[in-house]
């Protein structure tokens, strides 16, 4: 585990530090180390900070393929961002129920939820202020924490970049306690459906503490407790198919990444998975003609084959209980027939 020290003497630079655990980064050049290591950092950036000076290494300059050594005493200098701001934006969305208090959409997959690092436009937030007229709970429209750079105003729980489906968004202050307090008490029902390499026989519960990835801090992962959060999974299957399933997940606990992370640890990665293991072919003793078949299939999708399908919740106002379902999106819905087919 990697353990970050920050400190600043300037409003504008923000220094990271970390020294090099024993047994970590054999072989790795510091370009890639940082990359993972550091929250929304990307291999040119940091390969730029670098160049600039802003990376030492037991206080020298270095160049980007320094291969890092344990004990190595690593400092970064980072520039920090400005502002974040959420502007309306007039871009299509699919809205499924609205009235005064809430908006329930069907996400596209491919739209990223809310500004943040390297997407500060063209978000899920963007499209809803244009369509509420910037009507939206203020919770979550303001830094959570000194650093934080995302905007979420009415957003009560959120769907990753390549995930579609279907989200509730709050708009006012009120109805967005109202429905965080039902995804406290696990009261919301979630069920999500998500085509996974092999065959899913049986149903069952995944129960772990979900936690950074000490070797990768983009990647989520089943760490030891206490370490992590608490995540809870339900999974049963749906149709079972060739090398492959349809599988449904229902969640207890809302953790980034949870069903991405929990299907590759019962050794069923999400098909097209591109950080847990999906994109490759994972089926065996196949043919050259039936893995090409594969491939074509995961080149048919550029992301995670999960969707949020149904959602259900008490109105925050009447009370009444309010049941949503979307069908499964084109592209998912092609590779489900297309392993049917089995070619």
């Amino acid at each position: 585990m990697v353990n970050l020290e920050y400190s600043s003497e300037s409003p504008n630079e923000t220094t990271v530090s970390l020294t090099v655990p024993p047994g970590q980064a054999a072989d790795t050049r510091i370009d890639v180390y940082l990359t993972r290591i550091l929250a929304n950092a990307t291999r040119t950036k940091v390969a730029q900070g670098i160049k600039e000076g802003r990376v030492s290494v037991n206080g020298g300059s270095v160049k980007a393929s320094y291969i890092v050594q344990p004990g190595d005493r690593i400092d970064c200098v980072l520039l920090r961002p400005p502002p974040m701001e959420a502007e309306p934006e007039d871009i299509p969305i699919d809205i499924v129920f609205e009235d005064d208090a809430l908006i329930v959409v069907d996400k596209v997959a491919g739209m990223v939820v809310h500004p943040a690092y390297g997407n500060r436009t063209g978000t899920l937030v963007n499209a809803l202020l244009h369509h509420t007229g910037a009507r939206l709970s203020s919770i979550g429209d303001s830094p959570r924490f000194e650093g934080d750079v995302s905007v979420r105003p009415g957003l009560v729980h959120r769907l990753d970049k390549g995930t579609s489906g279907l989200m509730v968004v709050a708009k006012s202050d009120p109805v967005h306690a109202h429905l965080a307090q039902q995804f406290f008490h696990r009261t919301i029902d979630r069920h999500y459906h998500a085509l996974v390499w092999g065959i899913v026989l049986d149903s069952g519960t995944v129960e772990t503490q979900l936690g950074r990835d000490p070797r990768d801090r983009k990647r989520m992962a089943v760490v030891e407790a206490p370490g992590g959060k608490h995540a809870i999974t339900h999974f049963e299957p749906v149709e079972t198919l060739t090398g492959a399933a349809l599988a449904q997940f229902q969640l207890e606990t809302g953790r980034t990444h949870q069903i991405r992370v929990h299907a590759a640890h019962i050794g069923h990665p999400v098909f097209g998975d591109p950080t847990y293991g999906g994109r490759k072919v994972l089926a065996t003793g196949l043919s050259r003609v039936k893995k090409r078949f594969y491939q074509n299939l995961l080149d048919s999708i550029p992301r995670q084959a999960l969707h949020a399908k149904t959602l259900a919740f008490a109105h925050p106002l009447s009370g009444e209980r309010m049941s949503f379902s979307s069908d499964l999106p084109a592209d998912m819905a092609h590779v489900l027939e297309r392993l049917r087919s089995g070619f």
